[in-house]
């Protein structure tokens, strides 16, 4: 394989994450694993660790065996590993510290980034299990859609 095709999985690893994350949010962590997922939703400011996170511990996990494997040949395997990872990374920055502020809030004034963390804190606002997708879309559009 070339530099391209590593770079092609990776992003291409990156993307299928985000579609990944939202159909789990979506079904599983409103759904089944509701009872880890709820953590999130309780609005325990300045927490360090809520047990929602061992989502993203169980995905570092797979992320760093994916690239240990496949580190030998550097198959096809490490770059789906690395896609992970920077995912991750990305998730962290822009989900945990931007949108939740969980370590040193992150300032800006960009409206489209600020719009953004408005809607999420308005999904949070459902401290049920259902219908919190739904609930989160129909107070942002009577809030902020009609001026």
């Amino acid at each position: 394989m070339n530099i391209t095709t590593y770079i092609a999985i990776t992003l291409l690893t990156i993307a299928i994450m985000e579609a990944l994350s939202w159909a789990m949010h979506k079904y599983l962590f409103h759904g089944p694993l509701w009872f880890i997922h709820k953590t999130h939703h309780g609005h325990n400011k300045h927490k360090w660790f809520e047990l929602n996170d061992i989502f993203s511990i169980l995905f570092a996990g797979l992320s760093l065996w994916l690239m240990w494997a496949g580190h030998f040949n550097l198959d096809y395997r490490m770059w789906i590993g690395v896609g992970i990872s920077l995912y991750g990374i990305i998730y962290f920055i822009f989900h945990d510290w931007f949108i939740h502020n969980r370590f040193k809030p992150f300032k800006t004034n960009n409206g489209y980034l600020l719009n953004i963390r408005r809607a999420h804190k308005i999904h949070h606002k459902s401290m049920k299990k259902w219908p919190s997708e739904e609930f989160g879309l129909l107070v942002a559009s009577k809030k902020y859609g009609k001026k």
